[in-house]
C-alpha cells in the first residue's frame, strides 16, 4: 500500500513539473506511455530491451562469479589480501569512462569487448564486499566442520554459504543496478543495439519522450528482477539467521 501510494505521489509530482517544463523539456507520463506502447508495437522496444538484458546478465554473471571467488580467496588469506588490494583500489577509482574506451580501442568495438569493460568495472565492488563478507567468518563454525570433517563442499555449502548470504545479496543488489547504467554507457559509445544506443539517437533527435520511454522500460524490467529474484534469494539464504536458538 505504501509503496502504491509511494508510485501514485511520484506520476502526480512528474505530471506537475511536465506542466511547468513543458512538452518539449519534460513530456507528461500519459505521452511516454503511448511512446512506448508505439515502440512495443513495432518490435523495436522487445529487440533492444533483450539486447541490453543480456549484456547485463552477462556481465553480471561473470562479475559476481569472479568477484565472489577472489573476495573468499582474499578475506581467507592474508597474503592473496596484500598482493590483490592495489589492484582494487586502482579499479575501484578508476572511471568506468575510461575501462569502457580502452576496452573498444584494444579489443576493438565487439561484444566482448563491451561485456568485459562492464564485468572489469562492477568486479571490484563485488571482490570487496565478500572479502569483508569472508573475513567476519565465524572461526568457530569452521573448527566444527574441521573436527567432524565435514567435505569441503558440503562445509562451503552449509557453513560458509550461509554466512556469506548477506554479502551476496548486497553485492547482486548494488551490482544490478551499476552493471545496467554501465551498459547503457557501453551501448551508446560502440553497440549497433540496445537501451543505450536507442537513447543516443534520440538525444541526436532531443525526442526527450523516446529517451524517458526506453530508460523507464528498462527500469521496470530491473525492478521486477530486484523484486522477484534478489529478494526472495536474500530472504531463502538467510532464513537460517531468523530460526529461534
Amino acid at each position: 500500500m505504501i509503496r502504491l501510494l509511494s508510485l501514485v505521489l511520484f506520476l502526480a509530482i512528474w505530471w506537475i513539473a511536465a506542466l511547468f517544463a513543458g512538452e518539449r523539456l519534460l513530456p507528461d507520463p500519459l505521452s511516454v506511455l503511448d511512446a512506448i506502447i508505439g515502440e512495443a508495437r513495432s518490435g523495436a522496444l522487445f529487440f533492444h530491451l533483450g539486447a541490453t538484458l543480456a549484456r547485463v546478465l552477462l556481465a553480471f554473471t561473470l562479475a559476481m562469479t569472479l568477484g565472489t571467488v577472489i573476495g573468499i580467496v582474499m578475506g581467507r588469506s592474508r597474503l592473496a589480501d596484500r598482493l590483490a588490494d592495489p589492484w582494487w583500489l586502482v579499479l575501484l577509482n578508476l572511471p568506468a569512462l575510461v575501462v569502457i574506451v580502452l576496452a573498444y580501442i584494444w579489443a576493438g568495438l565487439t561484444e566482448a569487448a563491451a561485456i568485459a569493460a562492464v564485468a572489469v568495472n562492477k568486479l571490484p565492488n563485488t571482490a570487496v564486499t565478500l572479502r569483508e563478507g569472508a573475513r567476519a567468518l565465524d572461526p568457530g563454525l569452521d573448527e566444527m566442520s574441521q573436527a567432524f570433517r565435514i567435505p569441503r563442499w558440503t562445509a562451503f555449502r552449509h557453513v560458509i554459504l550461509p554466512q556469506l548470504a548477506p554479502y551476496l545479496a548486497a553485492s547482486a543488489r548494488s551490482g544490478l543496478s551499476l552493471v545496467w547504467k554501465i551498459v547503457l554507457v557501453v551501448e551508446l559509445l560502440g553497440r549497433p543495439n540496445g537501451v543505450g544506443f536507442q537513447i543516443g539517437i534520440a538525444f541526436q533527435l532531443f525526442d526527450v519522450t523516446r529517451i524517458l520511454a526506453y530508460a523507464l522500460a528498462f527500469t521496470a524490467i530491473v525492478l521486477a528482477i530486484e523484486t522477484f529474484l534478489v529478494q526472495p534469494f536474500e530472504r531463502r539464504v538467510s532464513r537460517w539467521r531468523l530460526r529461534p536458538a
